[in-house]
């Protein structure tokens, strides 16, 4: 499984003064997604031996979202190997795309802090991905 999508609604919590979502909530909304997108596959991170550590972001925001819009936050697996996994995920509203981004998370031990290979028994979910080949997600 390597495309998923959640609903999200946004609260007024979410927002700045003018009613519109502030910049860093957008990586909030994409972390839930992974979140929930692990859950789906079985996993739970509180349990897993080893943790997923944001490596790099890039984000490129291209429409505002705003108070009780509902918007879709959609999670693919780019590629991985190895201890890292790229994702790239996108932020809509019905057909309008609000944000585009890609995110690289390493994999290191719960309590070594170092990096380590994926587990293996998330590397059976995953199906295998060209990362060489265009994408056709965004």
């Amino acid at each position: 499984m390597n495309n998923f999508s959640l609903p999200v609604r946004v609260y007024y919590e979410d927002t700045d003064a003018g009613g519109i979502v502030y910049y860093v909530n957008y990586l909030k909304f994409m972390e839930r997604a992974r979140t929930e997108w692990l859950r789906t596959l079985g996993f739970n991170q509180s349990s897993l031996p080893v943790l997923f550590v944001v490596k790099d972001v890039q984000l490129s925001y291209q429409l505002p979202a705003r108070l009780d819009d509902l918007l879709d936050v959609f999670v693919e697996v780019n590629s991985y190997r190895g201890a890292r996994m790229t994702f790239r995920q996108k932020i809509m509203r019905n057909a309008d795309v609000l944000c585009l981004g890609t995110i690289e998370v390493v994999c290191v031990g719960r309590e070594s802090l170092r990096p380590c290979r994926l587990p293996e028994t998330l590397l059976q979910c995953l199906l295998p991905v060209d990362s060489k080949q265009i994408n056709p997600f965004y």
